[in-house]
């Protein structure tokens, strides 16, 4: 009986839940031994020119040892992605700043709560400029935030020949509606913030403890910053990425150079604050959308345009949700026309990198959006209109209008399934009942259909080396990182498929590049379909290896082996009783001279497009805006499940923080740049007390492009989710005339547009 697709408990947990993780600020390595403690001087001021850095009164501040500014160290750091070098910018600024929190010095001293006072007290003589702050002012170009480059775009998709204004688009529709959207900037919030720590040895080499979703990326990227200090760096236990910690920041680069500079090991972990104005943020679009069609409810043409936010400094979150959102324009729709074009501006706030779905849930959330406008104009209920227009079953490649190459799809399936579970009849007769009884308490549906690209942006590629020891247990080298999503527990599954060796003798060893050299880390939903994939084939070799060594040691044809998994021995068919464990076959091969040793690499044809459908039924208090989110559904569709533990865990984590921005969380600026969501009491992050419990209805439509059959399902739950609970909202006040409520739905948005419908 295969152990795949079975719910198979976390192996994970216990640590977690008795003794705990160990951590970047838990490691205790002999080389950090006597480490100081780095704390950053950061700008108050959005924009401005830094006339003067005084550090003299900071030098003499209790436990302090040395203060480094950006003329102490000279080296640049090159732009994230290939823009014009006027972006360039440095490790620490000297010139110019971009955004309050940028650091611009470093502070080391003994104890961690030395560096506080000590960075306070480094005086910093800033000429103030204008700060943009606003998407279309930045567009305007009145203020450039790098006046060389002679505009604050910095990305615009007409260069990579992306069509823009197609004449004639919606010549043909009844109906056409238009609608700006805003798909507000949100802060990452993970448990652990930022953490890393820096230490040469004795042979002028450079390891870096880092708080990261890969390793090996962010080795490359300290190679030419530390050209002859073969940096190694080790990602021990993370406490949460959501996408903003697949790149290093300007902190963690700099961490080699302040430990060479004062002679000893140097730690850093940022504050709740720092995290929440300098750890990268997410989405942060305007969306213009005009959908247009028939009475019938007909989509006939589809226009998205794009103006995205991306902080102060162009990063990976300049181009990735840009070209994703549009790449999945026209969703799971069969629409005969569409346009998509995207522009991403520079302002001063923080940078914006690629958070969890990265595109796609901004391109769903628009979609959606559009949709649920268009049923409303033609009085026709929401999810008819979508039934309508959904594309047909296909298991087969399908090719969109925009370029992608959906690999295969039941989208009419997966509606049906949610609406089946939902009773969606019987909510909108409780929805009719409410109405006409003119109840203050208004109760919402919102539907939401999806599909996403996992797998799909570089590297295609997953490394994995599973070795049999001596004693039989089997260990695993990945070249993912994890973060939460339960690697352990489902790499140890898959080579227990292979090899009947039991889980609980499989080790998974990740996050260290001298270990594991080569690897694409986790992020964008690829570690299943890539990594899992590499696990899966490398575990097949090492069975393949061991069957050659058993047939040489019982004098019998490879072909005739077996591999009994009950028992972990290998037999000639139908004679049980002669045989080798996997213990007595690695020591054999050890002795030869060529252990079981696979070291293999898989590489991905393409990418894998999961899809689904979420339903959200909401309260709405018409009185004063309030909203309860009282259930939740969702259908997502991942291929084939390999643990339904994992897949319900990253589902109800992805649900969480979609409904999160939909209802609550925001990251705000006032007009002079300065953050006004800079730390949890602030900022709206959720937690359990403002959820439902979920109902996850499963969907198996296995894909053909790896050999697991399974597609990425970490961001999927994000994407479902935000629509179907903004769309709930609104449909609770449809009635009152209300057509459009901006994330989030606080109680006061809702309250105005409510008062503005009447």
């Amino acid at each position: 009986m295969s152990i795949l697709g079975n719910r198979v408990l976390r192996k994970e947990d216990p640590k977690f839940l008795t003794v705990g993780g160990n951590y970047v600020s838990d490691v205790k390595d002999p080389l950090l031994s006597g480490a100081l403690h780095a704390t950053f001087v950061r700008s108050t001021v959005a924009h401005g020119e830094i006339i003067s850095i005084d550090i003299d009164d900071a030098k003499s501040m209790p436990g302090v040892v040395a203060i480094y500014t950006a003329d102490d160290l000279g080296i640049e750091l090159a732009p994230s992605f290939p823009f014009t070098p006027m972006h360039l910018r440095r490790l620490l600024t000297s010139d110019v700043v971009r955004y309050v929190g940028e650091p611009i010095a470093v502070v080391l001293t003994e104890k961690a709560n030395q560096g506080e006072d000590a960075a306070e007290a480094v005086i910093v003589d800033c000429n103030a400029f204008h700060a943009v702050i606003d998407i279309n002012e930045a567009i305007a170009g009145e203020t450039l935030l790098f006046p060389a480059t002679g505009s604050n775009i910095c990305f615009d998709s007409a260069a990579m020949g992306m069509p823009k204004n197609i004449e004639g688009l919606f010549d043909d529709c009844e109906v056409v509606v238009s609608q700006r959207i805003v798909n507000q900037r949100v802060a990452p919030c993970p448990l652990e913030v930022r953490a890393a720590a820096a230490a040469w040895d004795s042979e002028g080499r450079l390891h870096l403890w880092a708080s990261t979703q890969g390793p090996q990326a962010w080795r490359e990227a300290l190679v030419p910053l530390y050209p002859d200090a073969n940096p190694r760096v080790i990602s021990p236990d993370v406490g949460g990425g959501f996408g903003a910690k697949i790149g290093p920041y300007v902190e963690e680069l700099v961490l080699g150079m302040v430990a060479k500079a004062a002679g000893r090991p140097v730690r850093w972990t940022e504050t709740r604050s720092e995290s929440m104005t300098n750890l990268g943020h997410g989405r942060g679009q305007q969306q213009d959308v005009t959908i247009g069609g028939d009475r019938d409810g007909n989509v006939k043409a589809y226009r998205l345009t794009i103006a995205a936010d991306v902080g102060a400094y162009p990063m990976v979150g300049t181009v990735l949700p840009a070209f994703m959102t549009r790449l999945m324009t026209t969703a799971v729709y069969d629409i005969p026309k569409s346009e998509c074009s995207a522009v991403s501006v520079v302002t001063n706030t923080t940078p914006v990198v690629a958070y969890r779905g990265a595109g796609r849930p901004e391109a769903t959330a628009a979609m959606e959006r559009a949709m649920d406008m268009f049923a409303a104009e033609i009085g026709m209920d929401a999810a008819d209109v979508r039934r309508k227009n959904l594309l047909p079953k296909f298991l087969t490649t399908h090719n969109t209008p925009m370029g992608a190459a959906y690999d295969c799809g039941d989208y009419e399936r997966s509606l049906d399934l949610v609406l089946e579970a939902a009773d969606y009849k019987a909510l909108r007769k409780e929805q009719a009942a409410r109405r006409a009884a003119r109840n203050p308490i208004q109760i919402g549906i919102g539907v939401s259909t999806y599909v996403e690209i996992t797998g799909g942006a570089p590297p295609n590629f997953e490394s994995a080396r599973v070795v049999i020891g001596d004693d039989g247990r089997a260990t695993v080298y990945t070249g993912t990182s994890p973060h939460g999503q339960g690697h352990v527990t489902a790499w140890s599954m898959l080579v227990a498929e292979q090899t009947g060796i039991d889980m609980d003798k499989v080790d998974v060893i990740h996050g260290d590049t001298d270990l594991v050299p080569v690897g694409g880390g986790t992020m964008g939903s690829r570690s299943l379909q890539q990594g899992g994939s590499a696990v899966f084939e490398s575990a097949g070799l090492v069975v393949d290896r061991a069957k050659d060594l058993a047939a040489r040691l019982l004098e019998a044809s490879p072909d005739d082996i077996v591999l009994d998994k009950l028992d972990g021995r290998f037999h000639v068919a139908g004679t049980p009783a002669k045989g080798h464990s996997w213990a007595e076959l690695s020591a054999a091969a050890t002795a030869e001279g060529n252990p079981l040793d696979i070291d293999h690499t898989f590489t991905a044809p393409g990418a894998t497009f999961p899809f689904g459908a979420h339903l959200a039924v909401v309260e709405v208090d018409t009185d004063t805006g309030k909203v309860t989110l009282v259930r939740h559904l969702a259908v997502d569709d991942a291929g084939k499940v390999l643990n339904p533990v994992l897949l319900e865990g990253q589902i109800h984590g992805g649900i969480a923080q979609g409904a999160a921005q939909a209802l609550l969380e925001e990251v705000r600026y006032d007009e002079d740049g300065n953050p006004v969501t800079s730390n949890l009491a602030d900022y709206g992050m959720i937690s359990a007390a403002e959820l439902p419990s979920f109902e996850v209805i499963h969907m198996e439509t296995p894909t053909h492009v790896n050999p697991l059959g399974a597609k990425g399902i970490g961001e999927s739950g994000t994407i479902g989710s935000t629509p179907a609970v903004q769309s709930a909202v609104v449909d609770a006040l449809l009635h009152l005339g209300v057509r459009h409520i901006e994330m989030p739905a606080t109680p006061e948005k809702v309250w105005r547009a409510i008062a503005n419908a009447n």
